[in-house]
């Protein structure tokens, strides 16, 4: 079975930056993002497994088999350090890498990231994973974004093709039921926070204050050396949402040098 599907972009010589977008998503959820990070960062986008090109590959479920797929890939195109970023779900399956891989990976930037905290909006993944037209993703993501969510024409067509797919559907159900090991209504898995307060290298995270599917953590709720910034009125949506705000972000993680 084939590795999770990527695009690279960029021929910087120093170490790339690896993104991985969320639940439901491909990795047209940077389009807007990545030409605005810096010319000489070269990027890896994934498709996560059971995602877009990915749909059938290496790795699909939990954000486990994710982090390993997306380890075991980067191994194979000679990548040995690397910066690493997520979105939602994403953010689970690049802080899996760091823990597991804490040699290789430079720094973590976490965009509204899953696994932190039980507290989900379950219902609401629920309805985004089984809408399959246009209008139907449009009223979902709508709800999942904060006001005013302005995005190109044809996004949630584009977004419709995908769930078309043969086998997307599918595959999503079987990482929505992967996400709550014990039942929905006990919330998402939980990464190990000790595990993560050791983490050598610089995190940053980045959360919408008004994020509807993962709740803005408050003071002490995030390990100590997860750096949070906050950014009014966003949802959870932020690629989309703030496309300037992330490529700062993220220029930020690549740029710093402590």
């Amino acid at each position: 079975m084939a590795g999770p599907a990527f695009r690279r972009i960029g021929k910087g010589g120093d170490a790339p930056l690896v993104l991985l977008h969320g639940f439901g998503g491909n990795m047209r959820t940077w389009n807007r993002v990545f030409p605005l990070v810096k010319d000489d960062v070269t990027l890896f986008i994934f498709d996560l497994p059971g995602h877009g090109k990915s749909v059938a590959s290496e790795g699909r479920g939990g954000a486990g088999r994710m982090a390993k797929a997306i380890l075991q890939q980067l191994e194979a195109d000679g990548i040995e350090r690397f910066h690493i970023a997520g979105h939602s779900m994403g953010g689970a399956v690049a802080t899996l890498v760091a823990l597991r891989a804490p040699e290789k990976v430079l720094s973590l930037s976490l965009i509204a990231p899953g696994g932190m905290a039980p507290a989900i909006n379950s219902e609401l993944l629920a309805e985004f994973s089984k809408a399959e037209t246009p209008d139907d993703l449009e009223a979902v993501i709508r709800r999942m974004a904060g006001p005013g969510l302005d995005v190109p024409v044809g996004y949630f067509e584009a977004a419709a093709e995908f769930k078309q797919a043969p086998g997307a559907m599918d595959a999503l159900a079987e990482t929505y039921a992967a996400m709550f090991p014990n039942g929905p209504e006990q919330g998402q898995g939980v990464l190990p926070k000790t595990q993560m307060a050791e983490l050598p290298m610089p995190v940053a995270v980045l959360w919408g204050s008004a994020d509807t599917v993962l709740p803005c953590p408050g003071p002490g709720e995030l390990p100590d050396n997860f750096k949070l910034t906050v950014l009014s009125d966003a949802g959870h949506m932020l690629p989309e949402e703030r496309p300037g705000d992330v490529a700062d972000f993220l220029r930020a993680a690549v740029d710093r040098r402590d």
